[in-house]
């Protein structure tokens, strides 16, 4: 269960990544294909080519028709579920910048009450956003409020804070069972690439094979 969890986890934000590229693509093109068509009405109708000029016209109407603006409206919401979910993912990779100086100069008992303190402070803290978020949503539903672009409803798009919230502390509550029970604590090797090291290490493998 936990591994589908894992999975839907990471997809979720892999499609979110996708489709924020995709629109953020086809937002650049068309703002240049819009600016390119303008050009070649000018060009026409200073060089007196009135078939360039009357096809140009016809392009960049066709362009200009197809409404792009709430394209940057998508992709800002598309972020905020993103970095919303990233979050969690974070926690459970051990990928967060923390700050762990205090925890590396302590031994012992003390050293590992300063981190079972520290993840608690997280559970607990996300467990109040989720609160506060949910509460947040519940009005803004009851209030009717809808996107200026999408006109989608708002209450959908804040939903992303109390699910990526609650998802954040429930991955703080696996950190810190995980620590209690085996001592280990997720961390991420940043000069690593994923992949090229486990394939790497499988043609290391192979050569001492």
């Amino acid at each position: 269960m936990l591994r589908l969890l894992d999975r839907l986890e990471e997809i979720l934000i892999a499609a979110l990544i996708a489709v924020a590229t995709g629109l953020i693509f086809l937002s650049v093109t068309h703002r240049f294909a819009i600016g390119f068509a303008a050009d070649l009405v000018a060009f026409g109708r200073g060089a007196e080519m009135e078939a360039l000029t009357a096809f140009a016209r016809s392009l960049f109407k066709s362009i200009n028709a197809l409404k792009m603006t709430w394209a940057q409206e998508a992709c800002i919401y598309l972020f905020v579920w993103m970095a919303k979910f990233g979050a969690a993912y974070g926690v459970r990779t051990g990928i967060h910048v923390g700050v762990d100086i205090l925890a590396e100069r302590l031994q012992g008992r003390a050293r590992k009450t300063i981190t079972i303190i520290a993840m608690s402070g997280g559970i607990v803290f996300t467990a109040i956003i989720t609160w506060i978020g949910t509460d947040f949503v519940w009005h803004v539903r009851n209030g009717g409020q809808t996107s200026p672009d999408l006109e989608m409803p708002m209450w959908i798009i804040y939903l992303a804070v109390p699910l990526g919230s609650a998802l954040m502390c429930f991955r703080f509550i696996q950190a810190l069972h995980r620590y209690l029970t085996t001592g280990e604590i997720a961390h991420h090797d940043h000069g690593a690439v994923d992949g090229l090291d486990d394939e790497a290490e499988d043609l290391a493998k192979g050569g001492h094979a």
